[in-house]
């Protein structure tokens, strides 16, 4: 097979095609009619035309159905995967955090500054978020019911002469108070539960402080009877030790300016009684800001029927002008509306303004019937910085307007302010309790704020965590005489230290004419002020007499601190509890004299003054 000549095979080759073509080609010609090979394909051409085109077009729908179910996989995939990096973490850092959360909550060992801190960290965002709104009371989570002060005083020891409510305001009589309101909080639907229960905004309580709190005892393996709330615990289980620097710290929301700049949060507490002054009160706040956007105003609203709302902006609608202050910034403003008729006094009234605190950086107070210079934000910011002390509170009795302030340009014409020095005992039996009377004004010798004895309800501005440590009484009708002295005691208990600021930023208008006060309500809940007083100054140690009744309940949580014992106080500062007197000529120490005494127990961590190193005490030594 493999040998032999070539030429022969090819000429072999050719013979049997030949043969091959005949066989075919005759038997085609039978097949067909007798037709031959080329008539036979001109015939059948056109069929083998269309079956060609047939399969073409079927192809080309293969192939456009392959194209639309890739391109439809392709953006399902894309969608899935732009979901997943969305929903992803920020960066590693977080999912390391998720990881060591997990490892940190299944170990035995106690929680470490850095441990709680990235529990912190992975909470960021709902710490930091601003401005944060009390919401609708619909049965949020974020509102509760509580006892109205008044009727539960007198349900305690009187329960014979505890009248109910006064009725409750007809629908009509409702919307004409509330008209042209754009609510976002309030007791407008439904005031009260029943006749004693009235619905309010919850404590702030974020979960990290709670789970940290919770993680803390889990592992110390004591049985706790604190009450649960978790940022009391977390901020020296109320007031049982002093915070460190890392909690304090760990307080206050922080925004970014359009400009870039970082800018620590504010929230302010306004009280308002019937006044148709609040709205203008709020406007000043925010138009003689510097940088209004980093503002939270919070106003508690009591009002009756016919009343021009606080929320009514000073100018008319906001339709009509919605360059007010209350319509640009209608995000960071939180109403709180109470019928008038509930108002029992200035004590309860703020108390329900610190619900309403949310995590900003410094919680400041005012009336609301103030006005306010320009840049007040960030001059009370930078003298606030200029104590050096986390504890410190800035307060004081505001000037009045007059002589003080250009109302119209908001500009500051005098610098002189009003320094707290001045108290004494006043009242009589039962109602007999230490004041702040009027307090002298100058112009400061120095140029920070300067250290002082007491707190002034009228203006006080310090960090976030002062109102959440030191939250007004829920428990204390009809107090308006001596509130003052109850935060004062009660802040110095915790470890904070107030000062004068060197420029007052707001200022007062006094000499108002009729103007509605809460006394309105006397005939209803006067009775429930004798027991007001009575837990008063039980709690502050002003009275060592038992036989009194009062209400004992909530006495963790709007008690005395063990950071400085209340005797402290007295001793500095010339108090004779047991005799209800006090060294005369105070103010002729506070000032300099103190600042000098005083400023050099500042602890280096810069967490208040350490009083066990400070031994002054106050004795006049001037003639009355």
């Amino acid at each position: 097979m493999g040998g032999g000549d070539p030429a022969d095979h090819q000429e072999s080759a050719r013979r049997t095609r030949r043969r091959a073509a005949i066989n075919c080609n005759g038997n085609d010609a039978n097949a067909n009619g007798g037709l031959g090979q080329s008539a036979l394909v001109a015939k059948n051409r056109p069929a083998r035309v269309a079956r060609r085109k047939k399969r073409l077009e079927l192809r080309r729908r293969q192939q456009r159905a392959g194209f639309i179910v890739f391109v439809g996989a392709l953006g399902f995939c894309l969608l899935i995967g732009v979901s997943l990096i969305y929903n992803a973490p920020d960066d590693s850092s977080t999912v390391h955090a998720k990881r060591e959360l997990d490892e940190i909550l299944l170990s035995n060992s106690p929680l470490t500054e850095e441990n709680e801190q990235r529990i912190l960290d992975l909470y960021g965002g709902e710490l930091n978020r601003f401005p944060v709104s009390i919401g609708l009371d619909t049965d949020s989570p974020n509102w509760e019911s509580i006892e109205h002060p008044a009727r539960e005083a007198m349900k305690y020891f009187e329960p014979e002469k505890a009248k109910p409510f006064q009725r409750k305001p007809s629908k009509e009589e409702l919307a004409a108070a509330l008209s042209g309101k754009q609510l976002r909080g309030g007791n407008e639907e439904k005031y009260r539960d029943d006749e004693t229960t009235m619905r309010v905004p919850r404590f702030w309580n974020p979960h990290p402080y709670q789970l940290i709190a919770d993680e803390r005892e889990k592992r110390s393996s004591a049985n706790s009877t604190l009450p649960r709330d978790g940022i009391r615990r977390y901020l020296g289980n109320f007031g049982s030790r002093l915070m460190t620097p890392h909690e304090a710290k760990s307080i206050g929301s922080v925004i970014t300016s359009k400009d870039g700049k970082q800018l620590e949060t504010i929230f302010l507490a306004i009280a308002s009684y019937r006044d148709y002054q609040c709205s203008e009160t709020v406007e000043s706040a925010f138009a003689r800001a510097t940088h209004p956007e980093r503002i939270r105003v919070t106003i508690v609203d009591q009002t009756k029927a016919g009343d021009e709302p606080c929320s009514a902006p000073p100018r008319g609608s906001c339709d009509d002008d919605p360059a007010q202050m209350a319509c640009k910034f209608k995000d960071n403003i939180d109403y709180l509306t109470i019928d008038a008729a509930l108002s029992v006094g200035p004590v309860f009234a703020r108390h329900l303004g610190h619900r309403m605190y949310r995590g900003e950086y410094f919680a400041a107070q005012s009336d609301a019937h103030v006005s306010f210079v320009n840049n007040w934000d960030g001059e009370i910011i930078t003298q606030w910085h200029q104590a050096n002390n986390e504890m410190a509170v800035l307060s004081t009795y505001l000037s009045g307007t007059d002589g003080h302030i250009d109302l119209k340009t908001g500009e500051r014409v005098s610098l002189s302010r009003p320094i707290m020095c001045e108290s004494d005992y006043e009242g009589h039996g039962s109602d007999k309790h230490l004041r702040h009377g009027q307090q002298p004004e100058g112009v400061p010798l120095l140029h920070e704020p300067v250290l002082d004895p007491f707190w002034a309800a009228g203006f006080s501005f310090a960090r976030g965590h002062f109102v959440v440590n030191v939250p007004y009484d829920q428990h204390l009708p009809w107090i308006f005489q001596g509130e003052e002295i109850s935060i004062g005691l009660r802040g110095f208990s915790y470890g904070y230290d107030y000062y004068s600021p060197e420029k007052s930023v707001s200022y007062h208008h006094y000499g108002r004419e009729d103007v509605p006060m809460f006394w309105e309500n006397s005939q209803v809940f006067r009775a429930s002020g004798e027991y007001g007083m009575n837990r008063l100054n039980a709690i502050i140690q002003m009275t060592n007499d038992e036989t009194k009744d009062w209400i004992k309940i909530d006495l963790l949580k709007y008690g005395i601190g063990k950071v400085r014992p209340l005797e402290k106080f007295f001793q500095t500062f010339g108090i004779h509890t047991e005799t209800q007197s006090v060294e005369r000529n105070l103010c002729k120490f506070v000032g300099r004299p103190m600042q000098k005494e005083f400023i050099p127990s500042l602890r280096r961590n810069g967490m208040g003054l350490d009083y066990d190193k400070i031994t002054y005490r106050f004795v006049n030594k001037w003639k009355n």
